[in-house]
């Protein structure tokens, strides 16, 4: 059993999905367009600039950690402490999720539920298919996947978390890469001049005039010869290219292949860093405290919450989630820190008991105390807590 059978489980809803196969109605949307995209293949992905910036969103949003709240579906909750499903941590889930949004074909990711052998939903996988397009069965909007290999599945769109960055045309979808398709063929044409600059740089070319030659046969017998004795691969020449006095105004023929100089190069690199938010200090892990603080409002957070609401919809109904249930993907953002700010806030906020030992342990990656020993606020001595004031330092409180 593949992947696909072990996430959509088609033995057990053949009918439904054969149906589903057939289906001609195409869900009606407000702007016209056919709620459909196919799969890029990754073009954008291919390129070591834009993939070091996918990577280095992906990287962060990777160390989100997702927490459960709320009483519904208790067994399926026990699952997803675990992991989103049988083949993932959540650390890998969030990177490929993060990854599928920013380099799919219609910047959209689609998170489809896991079924086991009674359908009924273990978990969470991101998939990316060939072609998706929304489908109208039996008047609710499905989502229906074309695979490699001609595999077909279908689920419908209430079930699944449907991620998008650039939503402007479509109901449903992403409008896509195409803004960067410019840059991208400034970097295609970087990379084939430099390829052909090495091809280039061990190639000999030259050209001569030749005289005393009229007949047309004495030319082409004298090309013979020539590479006869200096071209052949066991010529006795050696290497060296011998020309008689006949050969005249003898001349190199110098290729200089076009590249893109350092200015133009750098506005390459700022176009990429722009449009995917992501500069070179934090691809290259320079950055510290404000820089990842700034990275983390504008990259990782707007990810984090529009994952956590997309989540929460799909795993629990309006009811459920009016009675406390949700998913949320949350970052300690203190980590971003330096180790200097980390003293001075466990130093000054510690001490006032506004953090528990823990929290403040986790600041420098040290694990919790045994036995909830650290779930207490610490209260430097000439702090107190307002609950333990006496009436005459409440009096003097209200006097001052």
């Amino acid at each position: 059993m593949g992947l696909l059978d072990s996430i959509f489980r088609p033995d057990k809803n053949r009918a439904e999905q054969e149906a589903l196969k057939n289906a001609r109605a195409t869900f009606k949307t407000l702007t016209a367009y056919r709620p459909a995209f196919t799969t890029w293949r990754g073009a954008i992905y291919e390129s070591d600039l834009v993939r070091a910036a996918i990577d280095a969103r992906a990287r962060h949003i990777s160390k989100l950690k997702v927490e459960i709240h709320g009483a519904a579906k208790p067994g399926l909750q026990s699952k997803l402490r675990q992991g989103p499903n049988q083949w993932q941590t959540w650390s890998q889930f969030l990177y490929r999720v993060s990854t599928i949004l920013d380099a799919s074909e219609r910047t959209t990711c689609i998170i489809v539920p896991v079924l086991d052998e009674y359908l009924v939903t273990t978990g969470y996988f991101p998939v990316l298919p060939d072609k998706c397009e929304v489908v109208d069965f039996k008047g609710e909007p499905w989502l229906r996947y074309n695979f490699a290999h001609g595999q077909t599945a279908a689920t419908p769109m209430k079930d699944c978390a449907v991620l998008t960055k650039y939503q402007y045309k479509n109901d449903f979808f992403g409008d896509g890469n195409g803004a960067l398709d410019e840059t991208m063929k400034l970097v295609h044409i970087q990379n084939e001049g430099i390829e052909e600059a090495v091809k280039n740089s061990a190639t000999y070319r030259f050209m001569a005039q030749v005289n005393n030659f009229t007949m047309a046969d004495d030319l082409a017998k004298e090309r013979k010869r020539f590479t006869q004795e200096n071209l052949v691969a066991d010529a006795e020449a050696g290497g060296l290219l011998l020309f008689p006095n006949t050969y005249q105004n003898i001349q190199q023929i110098k290729n200089t292949p076009y590249t893109v100089d350092a200015a133009q190069m750098e506005l390459i690199k700022t176009n990429v860093s722009n449009y995917f938010g992501v500069n070179e200090r934090v691809m290259q892990n320079l950055a510290t405290g404000d820089e990842l603080d700034a990275f983390f409002n504008g990259a990782v957070e707007p990810f984090a919450i529009m994952f956590s609401e997309c989540m929460t919809k799909c795993l629990f109904s309006a009811t459920e989630r009016a009675h406390g249930s949700y998913l949320i993907a949350n970052a300690n953002r203190l980590q971003y820190m330096s180790t200097t700010a980390k003293v001075q806030m466990a130093k000054e906020l510690g001490d006032r008991g506004a953090l528990m030992i823990d929290e403040i342990r986790e600041l420098f990656n040290y694990a919790p105390l045994p036995d909830g020993a650290g779930q207490v606020a610490p209260i430097r001595g000439e702090y107190k807590a307002t609950d333990d004031l006496t009436d005459e330092e409440e009096g003097g409180s209200d006097a001052e």
